[in-house]
Formats: structure tokens, sequence, C-alpha cells
């Protein structure tokens, strides 16, 4: 009789238990309230709110996630990651979370699998506190060495290339800009694209932690040629002697290369690269180079010039 008794009881709780579970699982629509915190990275500002803001709206969730949140309501504290661009300004360093751009953050205010149906808070205040921040360009640390025959088409090209740093100002004058972590890289014959972090500061804050590069690679081929060298803008009645009077361009063309280049481009002296030299030597200028050309250089790069009275 007695192990019947105790069978009853047990039978009774397990019926309880499954009535419980599978009632906590439906849905139901409640009134639900959370603190929330501001994460966002505002510039000239900190990126944590110094205030809560209370989320007020009813849902509909289950019955277990709305008994959850009235138990842990009075010590509930969310922290949402905001964007800046959703936060419309107020005074001074206030700023709000309003309107529809709201309801993208329901899910990690209040709970995944969670229905608004209305809010009841008009908006979310929050206070970013200023701080003290200066724009400083990034550096990137890198060490490529390329395969033979190819380089790189132009700069390496980063995103951001400088960054918000956020620090006591004391510590801000003395940084005047940031670093990546180091990047090695060899037998380079092909483009390059990729993400580096920044090195981080102890007690600085950035407005991004990494940057993503860019940049592009060909192979290439040498032609050599000589080019006699002109005088050009000299004023009328004024003469210059150029030693050496002509020069080997080597230059650096895509492979293949799509035409002939060599004979397109004059190389010449300015009289008034001239006129402004301390000392008569000169470095030519250019006409147009075709975009095939990646670069070249001049034997020699720098030439002696002379006025002939």
């Amino acid at each position: 009789m007695k192990r019947d008794t105790i069978g009853l009881v047990l039978a009774f709780l397990l019926a309880a238990v499954i009535w419980l579970i599978s009632n906590l699982s439906k849905p139901y629509s409640g009134i639900v309230a959370v603190q929330v915190q501001a994460v966002s990275n505002i510039t000239g500002h900190s990126d944590l709110s110094s205030n809560t803001a209370s989320a007020v709206a009813r849902c509909r969730t289950t019955g277990y996630n709305l008994i959850s949140n009235k138990i842990r309501k009075s010590r509930r504290v969310v922290k949402v990651n905001v964007l800046p661009e959703d936060l419309k300004r107020g005074s001074g360093d206030e700023f709000f979370l309003a309107g529809s751009v709201r309801e993208k953050y329901i899910p990690t205010i209040f709970g995944e699998g969670t229905v608004l149906e209305s809010f009841i808070t008009d908006s979310l205040k929050f206070t970013f506190p200023s701080v003290s921040s200066k724009k400083v360009p990034v550096e990137m640390v890198k060490s490529f060495d390329f395969r033979s025959q190819y380089t790189n088409i132009g700069p390496i090209r980063m995103k951001p290339d400088s960054v918000t740093v956020y620090c006591d100002a004391l510590h801000l004058e003395n940084i005047d800009r940031v670093y990546t972590v180091p990047l090695t890289i060899s037998d380079i014959h092909g483009s390059l694209h990729g993400s580096l972090k920044i090195n981080r500061l102890r007690g600085v804050r950035l407005s991004d932690d990494e940057i993503e590069y860019d940049m592009e690679v060909s192979r290439y081929v040498e032609i050599r040629v000589t080019r006699n060298l002109e005088v050009r803008n000299a004023p009328s009645g004024r003469r210059l002697q150029v030693y050496p009077s002509s020069c080997t361009v080597v230059y650096r063309c895509k492979f293949p290369p799509t035409r002939d280049v060599t004979g397109k481009v004059d190389f010449y002296i300015d009289y008034r690269d001239f006129a402004e030299s301390m000392n008569g030597r000169c470095i030519p200028r250019s006409t147009a180079i075709p975009g095939s050309v990646i670069d070249y250089r001049l034997e020699p790069e720098v030439f002696e010039c002379f006025e002939i009275r």
C-alpha cells in the first residue's frame, strides 16, 4: 500500500512537471522590462554609456522567458552594441535610440524568439561622456619578397588608413601614428588582399581594431631605350647645355607588353627647375607615361646643367 502511494505521488509529480514544461514553452503576451546599457563607437565619446535605460515593451514570448524576466528584472543589465548611425544626437553627450531602428535590437534586448507587439517606452536615452581623441595614420608593418620579375603596381591600399585614438590628454600628445602587427609574405606572384590587426596600446581605445589591405601585383618585363634630353620652358634668349645629353630609360612594363611604349615618351629638363636649383643639377621630367608602364628609372638619375651666355 505504501509503495503504491509513493508511486502515485511520483506519477503525479512527473505529470505536473510535464504540464509545467509544456505550458511554459507556449507563447504568451506580457510586459517585459529590461535595463539596457549601450555600447557604440561614436567619434569623440566613450564607447560605453554611463547610464542604463529601461526598455519596456509588450512582447510575445515563452512563459519561461516572461517568468525569468520578472525574477531578474531588478538586477538584469543587457549590454547592446548599437551602430552610431542608429543613435540620434540630443543635447550635450545625450543620444537616443528611437523609432523603427529599435526593432533590429529586439533579439539582443528581450531575447531570441521574442516577438514585439508594442513599445511602451518611447525612446532609450543614453549618455556617452566626451573623451580626448585625435585622428592618426595607420602604418603597415610589412616585409614583402617578390618572385623574380614580379612587382606591385602602385602603393598598397589600406582601409581605413587612419583611426581615431581615445585616451587621456597627456598620453594622447605622444601618439602620432599606430602600427599594424607585422606581416611577412615571400615569393609573391599574385595580387594580395586580406585583413590585419592593429597593435593595441595599453589604456588606449581605437575606432577600428583592424585594417583591410589590397595590393595589385603583376609580372613585368624590362625594356631599355636611349633617349636624347630636351630643354623646355627656357625664356627667350636663354640656353642650357645638359651633360650628359642623353639618358638610358629602363621601363618596367606589364607582361606581356600590349604595345611599343619606348618611342611615345619624351624626357626633358625644365628650365624652371634649373633656375630654382642651388648647383645646376636637375632631374629630368617626362611627358605622359602610358598605363602599361608600371614604373621606370633613368641612368643616370641626375644631370649637370650649364647656362650658355
